[in-house]
């Protein structure tokens, strides 16, 4: 059974791609989307995603405040940020479990969802 994920990010043309991008591989598969963070909480509850892939910079609820009230709710949940901005060391002291520049391959996203949902089954 392939792994949900969930996409967040304020830009729909940045959703449409990371979609296109996951489509490819048959271990993942995108169960929904969410524009910000309120919206992202929601989904969680109600998709249950395995990944949810989390912008950074949203309006409203930044992607920082997003991942750790996700946290209270599912703290099995593994997070992916994914933004312009590189701040790895600070995504996984804020609750994320990995970092994804905007700027790597396609493929980097989708490599990264995999060893973070392989370290959980550890």
């Amino acid at each position: 059974m392939p792994a949900r994920i969930l996409i967040v990010d304020d830009h729909e043309v940045v959703r449409m791609g990371i979609r296109m991008t996951l489509t490819s591989n048959s271990l993942l598969e995108v169960c929904g989307e969410a524009q910000d963070g309120t919206g992202a909480i929601e989904k969680v509850a109600e998709l249950s995603p395995d990944v949810v892939v989390l912008d950074l910079t949203m309006p409203g609820m930044n992607g920082f405040e997003t991942a750790a009230r996700i946290r209270l709710i599912a703290p099995s949940i593994r997070i992916v940020f994914f933004s312009i901005h590189e701040v790895p060391t600070t995504a996984r002291l804020s609750g994320g479990d990995a970092f994804v520049s905007k700027s790597s391959s396609p493929q980097e996203l989708a490599t990264t969802i995999n060893r973070v949902l392989k370290s959980s089954d550890a």
